[in-house]
């Protein structure tokens, strides 16, 4: 299909780019109202280089826009990323710098890299791949358990720094994408039976006390407010007191007063949700929800099941990303560290989450002209 050279202008889509700029927009303004107090430097520390890092991520999505990504299908270049992405997993372990108890971060002269989020993005590369190339005998079992090593391998190396909120969503990442594959749903509720009971008798046979009571505390942290669960206690209080219309920017005081920690990451929504209140936060969700909208609907329209199954795999991502970060400020789930797409201080997520958004685009200026019903009911099977 020949490409015409003025077709990247014409099909990047402008609802879905749009849409992000309240997000950006929500997480800027909240780091900007935290305080000088709050600040490593004092000033306006947090607000001036994420507006650095939101400037290079819009040039890669744009930049990323332009390429056409059909040689991914076929070319070797998605093995060299998967063993690159092993070897920078293993030499974190070794050369990489401890924050907050994790070996997470390569500390370079000016800025820091978190190796985990781009690693997610050639997951969803290489899965999309595996099961597009693998569509017509997709049913059998092998393929869950080949796909399953490959995430394993991430999974597990990302575990061991350790961190266990990214873990997870390559988790996630790897059974939304296996969920839309065609794969054999008895054949995976199989997997996971044996999971269960795997875990099942490790915990009547195998945990000693103290290793079934770090279990207990990580699911339950609230039962122990004065240690583990004090940041989740902080978060939901944050989250509640800002009632309808919240407090106003700049008047968050759990933030402010340091009450809530790590309130430009880890805990940004309930900072947001603080000076916001519900309003904001219903805000919050629409525009989240065009987003995930957008990607779905640029999916389903793509020319092959690589680039469909790849949009898929990218709005899980940010979906895990949304859902488990709002799940924690709101104690519904147990607090992993998971940052907040789009809103959350730090380069390395936000650069990854626009590089996938750009690839995206440069897959949608050879997408199908079919009508997004037809699409939906190609790839999924009809109602």
């Amino acid at each position: 299909m020949k490409v015409n050279k003025y077709s990247h202008y014409f099909h990047i889509d402008w609802i879905l780019f749009f849409a992000t700029l309240p997000l950006l927009a929500a997480g800027l303004i909240t780091m900007r109202s935290l305080g000088m107090e709050n600040q490593p430097t004092g000033g306006d520390y947090f607000f001036t280089r994420q507006l650095i890092w939101v400037a290079i991520s819009f040039a890669i999505f744009f930049i990323f826009s332009l390429v056409d990504w059909r040689f991914l299908r076929k070319s070797g270049f998605l093995i060299i990323l998967f063993l690159l992405s092993i070897t920078s997993l293993l030499a974190l372990l070794v050369f990489g710098k401890v924050t907050r108890g994790a070996v997470s971060w390569f500390e370079l002269h000016f800025f820091s890299i978190e190796p985990a989020d781009p690693i997610k993005l050639v997951l969803i590369l290489i899965l999309a791949k595996y099961f597009s190339r693998r569509h017509i005998e997709i049913a059998n079992i092998r393929h869950i358990i080949i796909s399953g090593i490959y995430m394993s391998v991430f999974a597990g190396l990302v575990f061991f720094q350790p961190d266990f909120g990214s873990a997870v969503i390559i988790f996630l990442i790897w059974l939304g994408m296996i969920l839309v594959s065609g794969i054999n749903k008895k054949h995976l509720l199989a997997v996971f039976l044996i999971i269960a009971l795997l875990f099942g008798i490790s915990w009547f046979f195998v945990f000693k006390p103290y290793q079934k009571a770090r279990i207990v505390t990580f699911l339950h942290p609230l039962k122990d407010i004065r240690g583990a669960g004090y940041n989740a206690m902080q978060s939901m209080i944050a989250v509640g007191s800002g009632q309808i219309f919240g407090k106003g920017i700049g008047y968050g005081s759990q933030s402010r007063l340091g009450y809530l920690p790590e309130h430009q990451t880890d805990f940004i929504f309930a900072a947001f949700a603080e000076e916001w209140g519900l309003i904001g936060v219903l805000f919050l969700f629409l525009f989240y929800g065009i987003v995930i909208w957008r990607i779905l609907k640029n999916a389903f329209v793509a020319e092959s099941n690589f680039e469909t199954l790849f949009g898929m795999g990218l709005a899980v991502f940010i979906a895990a990303h949304f859902i488990i970060h709002v799940g924690m400020d709101i104690g519904l789930l147990p607090i992993t560290g998971v940052n907040l797409a789009f809103m959350s201080y730090g380069g390395s997520n936000l650069v990854t989450v626009f590089a996938g958004l750009g690839m995206l685009m440069g897959m949608r200026r050879y997408s199908r002209q079919v009508h997004p019903e037809d699409a939906t009911a190609e790839f999924l099977g009809p109602k």
